[in-house]
């Protein structure tokens, strides 16, 4: 799939998309949309990906979705409509891949659905971040399960009911996003961080990822019981074997994704 929207690249086990349309904020349309979820599965596919770092080309981001391609349609054309502007946001909640979200300038709406569909985010010191749907008379809906789970029920309220913006120092306080860096500086601990990622055994990383995921909403008990399982399974691979011998040999491990 040739892409006009997202700019793909992979740096040893670390695949990057970048949002590309900065003259637009990189506001999110059809097209952005379709190609980003297919760059999504084509890392979550690639044995040679780690992890998956997403960031904005230009001065944003992301400033939310294109709001015009609401106007004039049944209730039915507006499913059919959201179900492909959501479909990046499914994948990677299905995704055993970490994802990082690296925020420049405006993360609003579904910039922000973004940020906290990522498993970690980290953001330059002149990002904003809002949930700024109610401010056109539409509300941010999607992002609500994430955003929830992340900030907790009154932080959530506020942005989601004022459509206020936060600056990155409150964003990271509220626990939106994990650091702050200078703007300078963005893009290279973005890729400290990945690469840090990309260092641990894919199948520990991956497995770990999917165990968190699975067992967040399941009572103590079974999620112990679950996470006891996934352990033994784990604890079984050849990354594992390589991972301890390497610890016990005092040399950097050599891990095969196996």
């Amino acid at each position: 799939m040739e892409y006009e929207t997202v700019i793909v690249e992979r740096k040893g086990h670390i695949g990057i998309i970048t949002l590309n349309r900065p003259e637009a904020l990189n506001v999110v349309n059809l097209q952005l949309a379709e190609e980003a979820n297919d760059a999504l599965l084509n890392f979550e596919n690639d044995n040679n990906i780690y992890a998956v770092l997403i960031k904005g080309a230009g001065q944003s981001f992301c400033a939310g979705v294109d709001v015009s391609l609401f106007l004039n349609k049944t209730v039915l054309e507006e499913h059919d409509l959201l179900q492909v502007l959501y479909k990046p946001f499914k994948t990677i909640a299905n995704m055993a891949k970490p994802i990082i979200a690296a925020i420049q300038g405006t993360a609003t709406a579904m910039g922000l659905t973004i940020v906290v569909a990522c498993d970690l985010a980290i953001a330059a010191d002149d990002a904003r971040f809002g949930t700024t749907a109610i401010n056109v008379g539409l509300f941010c809906l999607t992002l609500q399960p994430s955003l929830y789970r992340s900030v907790g029920k009154k932080r959530a309220l506020r942005l989601l009911l004022t459509g206020d913006l936060i600056d990155a120092k409150e964003a990271e306080r509220i626990g939106l996003i994990n650091e702050v860096v200078p703007r300078g500086k963005l893009d290279e601990k973005a890729m400290e961080l990945a690469e840090k990622l990309a260092s641990k055994a894919p199948v520990a990383l991956q497995t770990g990822k999917r165990a968190f995921y699975t067992m967040w909403d399941m009572e103590y008990d079974k999620a112990i019981k679950y996470l006891g399982d996934t352990m033994a399974s784990l604890a079984t691979t050849e990354d594992a074997t390589e991972g301890i011998t390497a610890f016990l040999d005092k040399r950097k491990p050599q891990y095969r994704g196996k």
